[in-house]
This record gives C-alpha cells, structure tokens and sequence, in this order.
C-alpha cells in the first residue's frame, strides 16, 4: 500500500462523501467513487471502503463540530439504491501488509470514537440504512446514536466477517452490540455467524437498529430522528456575543522532508539508526486575552492549530515510518503561556472552547492507541504544564533534567513542570479516568499530585510526587537516553507493543479500551493465523468460487 502524504481533505475535494447543511441538520451521504482507491489493485464497489474514505469520513466529522456548530444533528445514509455500506473493501485488505491493515482498523476505530463523542457532545448521529449495511458499514451505523434500516424486504444489517472472511469485525462491531446496544449474547452470536444478515422488525426485535421503515416514509422517519435527537439534546453552551460562528479549517501547512516534518507548532525529526522520532510541540507565544481573540484568530488560534498538527503529524508517522518505533516527546516554550490558554477555555461558556478541548481529548487518545515506545524528556525550556503535561503522562517513562546542561548557551533555567486543572478531568483517556489516575489509582498518592496544582514542580519535587520516572543530571543525561533508546531497540517490538498497551489501559475497562485492548489484540492475531491470510485462508480466498481450508485445531 502507498504511503498516505496526508489526512487532510476538504470537503471541496472529497470524492466519496457528500456534505449538506441545512439548518440544525446535515447530511453525510456516502457516495464510494469506485476508482479512487488509494491503490491500484482493488475496486471499491457497492459503497466498501478504503482508508481514503476514512480519511474524508474523519475530516467530514471534525469540521462538522468545529466548522458548523449550529448542526446539533448529523444524518448519515448512500446515494446508492439497496446498499448502505458494504464494508471494507475485500481486495484491499488482501493485498495490504499486516501493519497497514492493523493501523488501518485503528484509524477507522478512532473515526467512529469521534463520532459516538460528538453524540456526546450535542451534535447526534442518526444511521439511515436506506440499503444493506455490512461488515465496517453496519460498526459505521453502530457507532451512531440511533439506527434506522429501510424496510423494503431485502436490505439487512449484518456481520459477515467470521463465517465469510474468517477474520473478526475490525472496527468495534462485537464490542457495541452487546456493551452499546445491549444485544443478548446469545443473539449476538447467532447475529455474528449468520452471513446473510437480519432484515425488518426482527433486527428490531433484536435491538440490531431502532426503528423501521418503509421506503415511502423512510426520509421522513429519517428526519424525525433527528428532529427527536436536537429536542433531546437541549442547548449548547452559551457562547457570549460570539454567536454560532464555526472556524474555516484551512490547509495545514506541513513541509514534508525525508527526515523530518515541520508543522507551525510541531516538528518530528527522525533518527533512522536509532530508530527514533522525537515530536517537539511549541508551546503558544502567549495565552490569547479572550476567547473574542481566540475565536478571531481562527484555525491560527495556538490551542487549535497545535492539536490538528500532532493529530496529523501522529497518523502520517504510524503509516510512514513503521520502524521508528521509539517516539521522544519534547515540548518547548512558556508553561505560563499554556496555563493560561486552559484557563481562558476552562472559564468561557463557550461552544469553541469545548470543541478545542475535545479535539485535544482525542488526539491524546491517539497516542495513546500508537503501537511506539513513548519517552518524555522534560529539558531546560520545555513547557510540560496543563494540556502540555498530558504528553508526558501519556508516555510510557518521563525523564527530567536535574539542573541546566552546562553547554547550554541560552542558559535557561532548570525545567519544571506544572498540574493544571485540566489534567484533572477533561483530557480523560479512553477508560474515561484521567492519566493522573491512570498513573497513580484513586489514594493519597493522586491527592498528592492533584494538591500540587499550579505549583513549579523541579526534578526533585517531581520526582517525590511520582510525576517522572527519573531525574538525571546534565552528566548522565545523554548516556542515559542513550542506553534507554537502544534497550528499547533490542527488544521484540511485538512484545513491546503488547506490553504497553496493556499498561497504558490500566484501571477500570470502558467499551474503548475494550476496543482498543482485547478487541484490537484479538484481530491481530487472526489477521496473521493462515485460517485468514494463508493462501488457503478465507480473506485470500473469498470471491474465488473456493472454500477455505480451515487448519481445525482451536488454540
């Protein structure tokens, strides 16, 4: 598969969705153009996807809360007639490598994270299956608030991957049926084997959708929900004198280099003999006075150019550059600057301020989700404070300089780092705890740190809170780092990968890090057991007229 250059669109270059706004309304239509996939070799017939699709998909949802705050209700249905979805797009997964289908599934499940999230947030998502949804398009109608499926004889929802492709649904299907919609086990398990799918009032009677209808009212009962959906959701926060006014998402702006990629606020540099990235994100110049001057500024706006940027910049280098597999986290600027921008968006009732910071939410959940070591190094001129600090409780270990580097020619002053309100609460990871209390459990210890809020931590008084992993002096720095770098190098990045994960998802389980934990754990496996991607497997051999020859043993 060809290295994806971006994940950015523009809905004026989108060519398999269709974007409407009418009033508190829009309307996503899916419209797969057959021959534009992202590679030759496969054909994306009967509205099945690829990762351009997704890519449009994620753009389509994010410029929807940021662009179009007056749409409290998202309609998503096809321009095709009988069929909604039908999935990801066979060909396409059996030509592509493991880790491209791995980060594939990944990207897609945090699209449909981000959706169930603006549901959360006030602008719903109604499935309107005016045609068959399955496989990837009935977990994409999952993933929305309500579902309805025309009732037209024939169209059905359904679940084919297990008795067909010999593989799991990828993208969250199991996990939502029985944790989202309360589907009964047993049903599910009849539902998930079953490859032609549930049709009409028995999917209703299974909780598979939530209404039907016939072909003659199904636009109307389609707007009904949403009518229903924006009575339900009351109104969004106040917004002062700004009024319902969306930013423009203009282009980012990233110069793409054989060893580096340079955005406005975040650069990757890439050490490819040590097989190391180190992501450096500025800090903003200064906190913007009001949110007056914050909405002004547009997409420029420091808060929100910096989190497109690292949500970005953390997409193309899963894709692009796999075997860097060890990411440095280095922040440069004025804590102060960064305490002060949470703080204005912390204190405004504003619908832009919630929207920023639930962009930030998920950008860390995404680094949470990446298959990399994760090293914070907290380094005279760093600005680890508030939204900032999250990147290093995101990491896997947080080194801190005690004291300057002696060849320091700025000759700044020893790094410290700061707790801010929000890393009490609203950048919670994916089990809804925050990384604070991923890290420390609920006790004294999480008081401790919480207690320190606003307060200049040195390496010393960091380190006594738990907040760093270790603090050497300027001596044993580069030593350190380096031994810590090729350890990580030495090790099976497989095991590596397991490892991480597990420990990054501790605390109570939520159906993300279900899905992303055991879910995400599972697929790999079988994606790599030859019952699926074997030359006899059934991923290799559906649509040849062949059955699969299954090896029988269960392990």
């Amino acid at each position: 598969m060809p290295t994806v250059q971006t994940f950015a669109a523009d809905p004026g270059s989108y060519r398999h969705w269709r974007l409407d706004i009418d009033g508190a309304i829009a309307t996503l239509t899916l419209n797969v153009d057959p021959g534009a996939g992202l590679a030759p070799g496969y054909e994306l017939k009967k509205n099945s996807y690829d990762l351009g699709v997704y890519i449009e998909l994620s753009d389509a949802v994010q410029r929807l809360r940021l662009s179009y705050p007056q749409v409290r209700a998202v309609i998503m249905t096809s321009a095709l007639e009988r069929m909604f979805c039908a999935g990801a797009n066979i060909g396409m997964l059996a030509q592509a490598e493991h880790a491209f289908k791995v980060n594939f599934c990944k990207f897609c499940n945090e699209t449909l994270g981000a959706i169930e999230d603006a549901s959360d947030s006030g602008q719903v998502y109604i499935a309107a299956l005016n045609g068959t949804a399955a496989g990837g398009g009935y977990e994409l109608a999952l993933a929305c608030e309500k579902i309805l499926l025309v009732d037209d004889g024939s169209s059905t929802v359904a679940l084919p991957e297990v008795p067909l492709l010999g593989v799991l649904p990828g993208t969250g299907g199991l996990t939502r049926l029985t944790d989202k919609r309360g589907v009964r086990r047993d049903l599910a398990d009849v539902f998930a084997t079953t490859a032609e799918g549930v049709r009409g009032q028995r999917a209703v009677d299974w909780r598979l959708v939530d209404e039907i209808a016939r072909p003659t009212d199904f636009q109307a009962a389609a707007r009904g929900l949403a009518e229903d959906a924006i009575a339900a959701a009351g109104a969004r926060p106040a917004t002062g004198t700004t009024g319902l006014t969306g930013v423009e998402l203009t282009p980012l702006s990233c110069y793409a280099g054989s060893e580096s990629l340079r955005y406005g606020h975040v650069r990757a540099e890439f050490d490819r003999r040590a097989g190391t990235a180190t992501l450096t994100v500025s800090g903003p110049a200064a906190a913007p006075s009001s949110m007056t001057e914050l909405r002004d500024a547009g997409a420029a706006a420091w808060p929100l150019a910096a989190a497109r940027e690292l949500d970005d910049a953390i997409s193309r280098l899963r894709f692009g550059e796999p075997e860097l597999g060890t990411w440095l986290l280095k922040t440069t600027g004025d804590p102060a600057a960064v305490l002060a921008t949470d703080e204005l968006m912390a204190s405004a009732d504003h619908w832009l301020a919630a929207e920023i910071t639930g962009l930030w939410r998920r950008t860390l959940r995404r680094l949470d989700a990446t298959s990399r070591s994760l090293i914070a190094l907290i380094e005279p001129g760093s600005c680890f404070a508030g939204t900032l600090l999250e990147l290093a409780l995101a990491a896997d270990r947080q080194y801190m300089l005690d004291g300057v580097f002696a060849s320091d020619p700025d000759e700044r002053q020893p790094a410290v780092v700061v707790v801010g309100a929000t890393n009490a609460g609203p950048l919670s990871a994916a089990s809804g705890q925050t990384r604070l209390a991923v890290r420390f459990g609920q006790g004294p210890r999480l008081e401790a740190a919480l207690a320190a809020c606003g307060k200049e931590l040195t390496a010393v008084q960091a380190a006594e809170l738990g907040l760093v992993t270790a603090t050497p002096d300027d001596l044993d720095w580069d030593d350190e780092i380096r031994l810590l770098v090729s350890e990580r190098a030495g090790f099976s990045p497989d095991a590596l990968s397991g490892m991480e994960a597990s420990l990054r998802f501790a605390g109570p389980e939520s159906t993300a890090t279900k899905i992303f934990g055991r879910l995400s754990a599972w697929q790999n496996w079988i994606f790599l057991r030859p019952n699926a991607s074997g030359p006899q497997g059934a991923l290799r051999r559906y649509g040849t007229g062949q059955r699969a020859d299954f090896d029988r043993k269960r392990v």
